[in-house]
């Protein structure tokens, strides 16, 4: 069976869509995977064995015209099934004119009516006596396809990036004795824990560890900030790639992340994990799936929380306290 999976959203979305690629490929051997992603994830990809090819769609340089060109390439590989992970219109376009035999999508996407099956996806998705995690939501498509389809629990369906060993060269000389890892960027701020507060942990943990940031090149001026009074502290923002720092995640003592891609790039790995929700909550379900994960938040959830699904570029009342009460201890007592 030749399947196409697309999934043209952010970084922790497309990894976690690898946990669809390894059930796919367990459930159906001898299924052949293409993966449509947005140009700049596909390194992601790299060196995953169950995928035959990347289709890499340029958003930022004529976006809806590479989208139908691509459609209609897609028609030459005869498809027997499209899973469309994807909520957005273009990837409903994608869909439309790709030639599958058999579409599959959520209802929520607008274009859902060129789909042959249409499943609800609910955030949050309560279910026997549980959250769905978004794995087990994704994992909802294969359902009218798959005989006896039952959905396991959340954490055997650990995303999953591969290394090469190019990847674990290149953070030979940092893999070295005992180190913590932390990423304390995000894209938005409310999901972001309160500066200060990393400030204050790195401060007490720069004393018995040696610490690792990461993030991307445009991060590297706030991590600079929180660690400039902190020995033993290194700023590694935009030195790694992305497979790069989740190699360097694997044997950390432990991964201090925000819930953001990070906190997706560590399960990917099965690192050893504390993941810290401000104004988000897990039952969303984006909280950790590593066998070794902890989970930082308040004890007493104020009123205003959550303030929105994807967090806000600022704290909607002024005051953040759903980051700022959150004692750095709390985080300190899971290393």
């Amino acid at each position: 069976m030749k399947i196409l999976i697309i999934q043209t959203a952010f970084i922790g979305d497309v990894i976690l869509a690898t946990s669809l690629v390894e059930f796919i490929k367990k459930n159906i051997p001898r299924s052949k995977i293409d993966f449509l992603l947005r140009k700049g994830n596909e390194s992601l990809l790299d060196n995953h064995p169950h995928i035959n090819k990347t289709l890499i769609w340029d958003k930022k340089h004529g976006k809806h015209l590479n989208l139908i060109k691509m459609s209609f390439n897609a028609r030459n590989e005869n498809y027997d099934l499209a899973l469309n992970i994807q909520r957005f219109a273009s990837s409903g376009i994608f869909m439309a004119l790709c030639g599958a035999k058999i579409k599959i999508g959520f209802k929520q996407n607008p274009l859902s009516i060129f789909f042959h099956h249409r499943i609800n996806h609910m955030i949050p998705h309560f279910e026997g006596n549980s959250y769905l995690h978004e794995v087990q939501r994704n994992l909802q498509l294969l359902g009218p396809v798959l005989d006896n389809f039952k959905i396991p629990k959340a954490k055997k369906l650990k995303p999953n990036i591969f290394l090469s060993p190019t990847n674990i060269n290149n953070i030979k000389d940092l893999d070295i004795g005992e180190y913590i890892v932390l990423a304390p960027s995000s894209v938005w701020f409310t999901k972001q824990w309160d500066r200060s507060k990393w400030i204050e942990l790195t401060k007490v943990l720069s004393k018995s560890y040696k610490l690792y940031f990461i993030g991307g090149p445009d991060d590297k001026e706030f991590i600079q900030s929180i660690i400039i009074d902190s020995p033993n502290s290194h700023n590694l923002c935009g030195k790694l790639s992305l497979i790069d720092s989740a190699a360097l995640m694997k044997n950390a003592k432990r991964v201090l992340v925000n819930d953001s891609a990070p906190l997706h790039l560590a399960s990917s790995v099965n690192a050893k994990t504390t993941a810290i929700f401000c104004s988000t909550i897990p039952e969303f379900g984006y909280f950790p799936l590593s066998d070794d994960s902890k989970l930082i938040q308040l004890e007493k959830r104020l009123e205003c929380m959550p303030c929105g699904l994807h967090g806000k570029k600022s704290c909607p009342l002024d005051h953040f306290n759903c980051a700022i009460k959150i004692d750095i201890q709390q985080v300190i007592d899971t290393i």
